[in-house]
């Protein structure tokens, strides 16, 4: 099997983290998740992105077992969930999840959402007591960056002039038809590395009648032309299969590049909109 091995993209603490990862969103905790991970890891992905939300980081486990791949090789993704927000709290899932996933230290830790349900009153002084906690576990070298998911400007704002340690990575909902400029420019200045989950979104593209004229012109997919798309945003992407051609294709994208004028075209006509809630509202 051919492997494609995304280039890296160094952090603001220098820290390198690949470029494209697998995302295992509604990826059940089962067998054919083990082996669609594995599969991935087969394929040449070394960025792996699970959350304790998804109670599938038992199947990272087992995938990088069974990849053989060695530890300092991968870049595995975790992440904080609402319910679990404060300093304790913090720490305690942060300990249950290196356990599930077997790992002695993480690669990159987020905090899943900046609104916890029925809490949003109190959202500034959670985000920063959870902070202080991610702040606490990297200075002991439990994880090599940390960041948040799904912050706006204001989330953000909140964070950075409360914190120590400014957020390395903001991983929020991008794909063609939602370009977040505004949210993208801020991140830019202040060296916070954003990463696309649902990139492909999911799967809506592939019907996209501008995205498959731009990718019967490469000879490669839809799919395909969202992940390039995204690189060249200056995100990192982390498309989602469980099937190994797919997997295969969403990573061989280093072999072409979009125009100006198609990175244009898809801006200003792809009108898929956002799939997940806006993060301004409790989760």
């Amino acid at each position: 099997m051919k492997s494609f091995f995304a280039p890296t993209i160094k952090l603001v603490n220098n820290v390198e983290i690949p470029s494209v990862g697998y995302g295992t969103y509604k990826e059940d905790a089962n067998q054919e998740t083990v082996n669609a991970i594995a599969n991935s890891i087969k394929s040449g992905y070394r960025h792996i992105d699970t959350a304790s939300r998804y109670g599938n980081e038992w199947c990272v486990a087992q995938a990088i077992k069974k990849s053989k791949v060695k530890r300092e090789d991968l870049f595995i993704t975790t992440k904080l969930w609402n319910d679990n927000q404060g300093y304790k709290s913090t720490i305690n899932a942060f300990n249950k999840s290196l356990k599930e996933l077997e790992l002695k230290y993480l690669d990159l830790y987020l905090i899943h959402w900046p609104v916890t349900k029925n809490k949003e009153k109190q959202w500034k002084q959670m985000n920063i007591q959870t902070w202080k906690a991610f702040e606490y576990l990297y200075k002991n070298k439990k994880i090599k960056a940390i960041g948040v998911s799904n912050f706006e400007i204001r989330h953000l704002k909140n964070l950075i002039k409360n914190c120590e340690i400014k957020p390395m990575v903001n991983q929020i909902e991008m794909h063609p038809g939602l370009a977040n400029k505004r949210l993208l420019r801020f991140c830019k200045k202040h060296n916070i590395a954003v990463e696309a989950y649902s990139p492909l979104a999911r799967g809506m593209i592939q019907n996209d009648k501008i995205l498959l004229s731009i990718a019967n012109s490469h000879n490669k997919t839809p799919a395909q032309i969202s992940v390039r798309w995204c690189l060249q945003k200056g995100l990192i992407p982390l498309p989602k299969s469980t099937h190994l051609d797919r997997i295969k294709n969403n990573i061989d994208v280093f072999n072409f590049s979009l125009s100006s004028n198609e990175i244009k075209t898809i801006d200003k006509k792809v009108k898929i909109k956002r799939i997940l809630p806006s993060p301004n509202k409790g989760k």
